[in-house]
């Protein structure tokens, strides 16, 4: 697929591309599972960049309006989950 991912001017490289790397592992758990320790790692990542709900509600729209993936039923899937799981939607 085609599209672009959700991020902010004001962020550094490297910020972006934990970002990046985030919506990349949402992705993986939509097209075939994703360890949900290596997703979890992602995420903190990406709370670190993008701390507040309010925000990350505004980027995973856009990135769901982009790609059709919803990043919170992946984020609520992971945190329902324990240990090495696959997360799988």
């Amino acid at each position: 697929m085609e599209y672009s991912y959700p991020f902010s001017i004001d962020w550094t490289t490297d910020e972006i591309v934990d970002v990046v790397e985030f919506f990349e592992a949402i992705e993986k758990a939509y097209e075939k599972g994703v360890n949900r320790q290596e997703l979890m790692e992602k995420y903190r990542k990406f709370k670190k960049v993008v701390p507040s709900m309010a925000e990350e509600k505004t980027y995973f729209r856009e990135f769901e309006e982009e790609s059709g993936y919803v990043s919170f039923k992946v984020v609520k899937k992971m945190k329902e989950a324990s240990g090495d799981e696959l997360i799988r939607i």
